[in-house]
This record gives structure tokens, sequence and C-alpha cells, in this order.
């Protein structure tokens, strides 16, 4: 069964959290802080994070950037519709307000782990691509395509957030690690070609453009 990590600061939530999620076999570890919801994952790589936006610490959004890779559902007091937008654009993959129905968040996290993420490892897959990051090469009906060190990057970060839109100022800080060559103005280039790889060995669009915002992968 899955480790799920409930970073709150907030003892009664953070007990009924425990709780529930025991009942129905899932391991569960909690964090009262920001900071220490960042050491705790370093140690240890959970499957999910519950995660509050109001901590002591480190708060939420900026506790979120050390979380790529892990599914995180955002449980929060905060009902703002520009603050659930700002958290599911920098990576959160669903957001539920408290206070919250107990059978909405069990489902909520079931759909969340039975998508496809980015476990450690050479290869990734996703909607029916696979990506060898080592090679370099992604395949797709049994068709193979090479791509650059940016593209390969640039496809990593979308294969390992689905469901999310990642924006064009958060393509280029997250995959500055990888491929440092890539600017804001060849970052349109860059994925152009990508999409273009992408339809000869798949046939459809596996990117889609969100207007104004980023990119994200095609349902």
């Amino acid at each position: 069964m899955a480790d799920i990590l409930i970073v709150d600061d907030d003892i009664n939530i953070g007990n009924l959290l425990e709780e529930v999620l025991t009942k129905e076999g899932y391991r569960v570890s909690r964090s009262y802080s920001g900071t220490e919801a960042v050491l705790r994952i370093r140690q240890s790589r959970p499957d999910l994070v519950l995660l509050d936006m109001m901590l002591p610490g480190l708060s939420g959004e900026e506790v979120l950037p050390h979380l790529q890779g892990i599914p995180v559902i955002v449980v929060s007091a905060k009902v703002d519709i520009d603050d659930k937008v700002g958290m599911l654009l920098r990576g959160a993959a669903d957001y539920v307000t408290k206070p919250f129905d107990t059978k909405e968040l069990l489902a909520r996290i079931a759909v969340q782990l039975r998508a496809p993420h980015y476990e450690a490892g050479e290869v990734l897959q996703c909607k029916g691509l696979r990506l060898d990051m080592k090679l370099r090469t992604v395949t797709c009906n049994e068709q193979a395509s090479k791509l650059t060190r940016t593209e390969c990057a640039i496809l990593k970060l979308l294969m390992q957030n689905p469901k999310q839109v990642i924006t064009k100022a958060q393509l280029l800080e997250r995959i500055s690690e990888d491929t440092p060559d890539c600017t804001e103005s060849s970052l349109k280039t860059h994925v152009s070609n990508l999409r273009r790889k992408l339809r000869e060995i798949g046939g459809e669009e596996c990117i889609e453009a969100v207007w104004g915002i980023g990119f994200k992968m095609a349902e």
C-alpha cells in the first residue's frame, strides 16, 4: 500500500487524516512544518503528499517545488480561486478545501495514485510514450525518435506531471539543471521540434499548448 505524507500543523486535522488513511490501509507519516516536510522528503520519498498552504517555517507554496515528481493534493482553508489556480499551475495535482468530505478526499487520493508518475530510474512511461532518458529516445507504437538534450528534459517534465499545465517559466526553471542552453527565446522552437517528432511516431498530438500559459500532455 502507498506511503502518504501529511504536511499540516493543525493537530486535529492531522489526527483525522491519519486515522482515515490508516483504516484504508495506507502507511502514514506526518510533518508539522514546511521545513520539516522538506527534510523528511529528502530522507524518504512518499507516494503522495497532502499539503496545507499555511504552515510554520516554509509555506506550502515554498514546499511545493521540492515535491517535483510526487503527486500533491493541497488541503487548505484558502478558498480564493487565485490560490487554487496558483497552486495547480505550480505543480499541485489537486486542491481540496477545508472542511472536506473524507470520502471525496479518499477518492481523489485513489485517482492520483492510479495516475502514471515518475519513479527514479532511466525509463519513464506515460500516455503510450516510453522515454529512455539515458539514450534520449522516445518510443511510441514501436517507433522511436532521437531527442536532443533539451527536448528530452522538456518531455521528462511534462510526463512527470501528465495532468498539469506547466508554464513557460516553470519549464525554463525546472529543466535548467538538465539543459542550461535553453532560453526564453529558444523554448518555443525546442517545444515545436519535440511536438513534431512525437507526431511523426505517434500519429497524433501528444503535447497540448495552453494559450498564454504553457504546455501539458494531451488528453
